[in-house]
């Protein structure tokens, strides 16, 4: 899959285009379809939309801001991919008031369930909009990254408190509302009724480098890379992570 953020914000990507890519591989050829039907919840200006409909998927974004399906639109059609990209105004809570149930292969939630009232329901929602043989990709923001950064950072009175906050927050000018650790996102995506195929930690190392040195030091951007490619998959470092992606498999797509 063509990376669109490389190469400075693929530290940020990389990981979940991987695991991504490899997803819509295994749906492509179990369904012998090659356009899938893809919903993507929150999707915004189509980071992950845009690339998707240039590999020839059918992609409907669900945001709440207008703003950001204006500049969606916009995008799409620079890309020569308008007619394979629809946005279309709503959250993941109302889902079903703006797209059908049981109609799409993929699902992406990506940086949704922070901001949610009932996480829960969100993803009950999500699995809902897939086909019986269906996958899921929920990216959210890991706890523990919060608490190692706020630590570094010097900031010792919030690191603890965002440890023993029950929705992981630092303080009252944390600008996020919620974060997970990986056992409770995946323990969502199962009471969901899906399966976990698989869980990375995202960003394990790249907020914690200087930008200027992977800038300027000849090799080390794609040095970085690697090594978040290596750590991802590693439950150890799950727990230091700044965002979880969990890949969820309905039953059908999982005996696929």
């Amino acid at each position: 899959m063509p990376d669109p953020t490389r190469p400075r914000a693929s530290l940020r990507t990389a990981v979940v285009w991987e695991v991504l890519q490899d997803a819509l591989d295994r749906r492509v050829k179990a369904t012998g379809r090659e356009a899938l039907d893809v919903l993507d919840t929150g999707g915004g200006s189509g980071n992950f939309a845009v690339p998707l409909a240039r590999l020839g998927h059918r992609v409907t974004v669900v945001d709440p801001s207008p703003n950001a399906l204006f500049a969606l639109e916009r995008r799409a059609a620079e890309a020569g991919v308008a007619d394979r990209v629809k946005g279309v105004q709503g959250d993941v809570l109302g889902l079903f008031d703006v797209v059908g149930r049981g109609g799409h292969d993929v699902v992406l939630c990506h940086g949704v369930l922070e901001y949610v009232d009932d996480p829960a329901e969100g993803v009950r929602n999500t699995v809902a909009a897939l086909r019986s043989e269906g996958v899921l990709s929920l990216l959210a923001a890991g706890l523990g990254g919060a608490v190692l950064a706020r630590a570094l950072a010097g900031h010792f009175k919030e690191a603890r408190q965002a440890l023993d906050d029950p929705d992981g927050r630092w303080g009252s000018g944390d600008p996020m509302p919620r974060r997970f650790t990986a056992e409770q996102l995946t323990a969502l995506v199962q009471g969901a009724g899906l399966a976990v195929a698989a869980v990375h930690g995202v960003r394990v190392f790249a907020d914690l480098v200087p930008g200027v040195l992977v800038d300027t030091e000849p090799g080390a951007l794609d040095a970085l890379l690697k090594l978040e490619a290596a750590a991802a998959e590693l439950p150890a470092f799950h727990a230091v992570a700044t965002q979880l992606h969990v890949l969820g498999e309905t039953p059908g797509a999982a005996g696929a």
